[in-house]
């Protein structure tokens, strides 16, 4: 590989930023962007700070089914603005998991909008201001762009338990919002409609529920969603769970990634004293744990990759044993408008959760779906109102297609390869990273949802192909370098156009076109 330095560096992806320009300038002139805010509500009556339902038959205006970071984050925007709800939740015990466990930037900023910031407060969470990439003894620092905003926000990480137990406080701390424990088993339907849910309470009695609206966020193993959506569940990898104590990161509050061979190692801080070691094995397969598979692979294939300050830490937890495992899932969002009920969080769309974009894409959703919902008294029209909110699923794509997207695109391209031309663009990523300036600040923007941009994410995958084809050709470009170069674009575009077709091509980059973009509230009936 040739080092052509910083001038040919610029050289080599001059090519990405013309592209970048021309797009921008096409995005720019493709119809005007209707806001939520601009809403024309003057045919629709306040509610005072109260919402009730006209069916008198009704408890409750909403029913919440799963109190996860989405369904209970949900629970309380919507308690605050005055909803009665109902929230079923299978389990109210703090939960145990492996991921999770990083918020970026971008979801504490909706998270402060939504008024739950303070449920990172008190729960040992842990600032996160950025990446450290490592590579075949190479490391590179990636800040988050954060100077433009207030000193507070910066990326978070933490127990993942705890984190869902404050908010579930907080949701439970308005009358108007009863949280219960209770396995939703059937959404109840009459003429194409969702009336409500049938569940089963702790103590095993069967019971009914009805509501003019049910949401369902019943998370990743969702028994309800195949109802409501078509659901395409991909199983690319799976995840290895550690947890190092008393480590010492080599980059203080930041995320650590190692792309090793076969697949990336995640590292980033859950607490004060611990830090979460996330390893990545592809496939649906992993080596046993029970019979000491698991712990002789994570010593000989995974440890020899790790950074020296981390080796000893890592090799000590998987000596203590408490290894964990958990299937990493990518579904697109495919809804099937039902009146009466609406999907969301991971029972809706998952991504690969190597950027840890999942709670920003959910907390993103909540908001757009306050918005659309704010201006509305009576939620009892389930026809109209299902039309209505079609174009949450629309609204909703800047920020989830790019962290998806992004998710997808990245986890393939940091996976090692045989292949000479997915090395070369996987050398060519990091060193692409590793210039800093805008051709780092602007990947990282897209990481951490602080600028949920699809054509942006596209225009900065290419030029990274640029890149490394500019590489391979300077200074002299020779048939096998040639063939290689080709075989790296090919490459690229086959790895990011199908999740761009997954996510819909038209509501990513031309939403304003899509008729349910905007629609205005249906009429109040007094």
């Amino acid at each position: 590989m040739v080092d052509l330095g910083l001038s040919g560096s610029i050289l080599a992806v001059l090519l990405g930023l013309v592209a970048v320009f021309w797009l921008l300038i096409i995005q720019r002139n493709v119809g005007r962007k209707h806001k939520i805010d601009d809403v024309d509500t003057t045919t629709t009556t306040a509610y005072d700070g109260e919402c009730r339902s006209k069916d008198g038959n009704d408890d409750v205006d909403i029913i919440i089914v799963g109190a996860g970071v989405a369904g209970a984050a949900l629970a309380h925007t919507l308690g605050k603005e005055g909803r009665r709800l109902k929230v079923i939740e299978r389990d109210l015990t703090e939960p145990d998991r492996i991921v999770g466990e990083l918020l970026q930037p971008g979801g504490y900023l909706k998270l402060q909008e939504l008024g739950l910031e303070d449920c990172v407060e008190k729960i040992d969470a842990q600032r996160v201001f950025g990446y450290a990439l490592f590579k075949d003894g190479k490391s590179t620092r990636l800040s988050y762009p954060l100077e433009k905003f207030h000193a507070d926000v910066s990326g978070r990480s933490f127990h993942n338990g705890r984190f869902i137990q404050r908010m579930r406080e907080k949701a439970a701390s308005l009358p108007n919002v009863k949280l219960e424990q209770g396995t939703v088993t059937s959404l109840l339907e009459e003429n194409g409609t969702i009336r409500g849910v049938q569940y089963k309470t702790k103590s095993g009695e069967e019971l009914k529920a009805y509501a003019p609206l049910t949401v369902v966020c019943d998370g990743c193993f969702s028994n309800l969603r195949r109802t409501l959506c078509d659901p395409k569940v991909e199983v690319p990898s799976c995840f290895v769970g550690l947890v190092l104590e008393n480590c010492q990161l080599p980059h203080e509050n930041h995320g650590h990634v190692v792309l090793a061979d076969p697949s990336p190692i995640l590292f980033y801080p859950i607490s004060s004293t611990e830090v979460r070691c996330l390893v990545d094995v592809p496939g649906q397969k992993v080596p046993s744990i029970s019979n000491g598979e698991m712990a002789k692979y994570l010593k000989t294939v995974v440890a020899p990759q790790l950074p020296p300050e981390i080796k000893d830490a890592f090799i000590a937890a998987v000596d203590k044993g408490n290894i964990r495992t958990m299937p990493n899932r990518s579904m697109p969002a495919a809804p099937h408008p039902t009146p009466g009920a609406l999907l969301m969080g991971d029972a809706f769309n998952m991504r690969h959760p190597l950027t840890g974009g999942g709670m920003t894409v959910a907390l993103s959703d909540i908001v757009v779906l306050r918005d659309l919902l704010k201006p509305l008294r009576d939620l009892n029209d389930a026809p109209t109102l299902c039309r209505y909110l079609e174009s949450f699923y629309t609204l909703r794509k800047p920020v989830a297609s790019t962290i998806n997207t992004l998710a997808g695109a990245l986890y393939k391209v940091f996976c090692a390869s045989p292949d000479q031309a997915r090395k070369e663009m996987r050398e060519a990523c990091f060193d692409y990273l590793s210039l800093g300036g805008v051709f780092s600040e602007g990947p990282v923007s897209l990481l951490s949802g602080l600028n949920p941009r699809p054509l942006s994410l596209v225009c900065h995958f290419f030029a990274v192909a640029i890149y490394g084809v500019g590489r391979l050709l300077l200074p002299f470009p020779s048939p096998k370098r040639l063939w290689i170069g080709a075989r790296l674009i090919s490459g690229a575009s086959g790895i990011i156009f199908p999740i761009i077709k997954a996510e819909g091509i038209r509501q990513m980059f031309f939403p304003a076109t899509v008729p349910a973009y905007y629609r205005a509230p249906p009429e109040v009936r007094l």
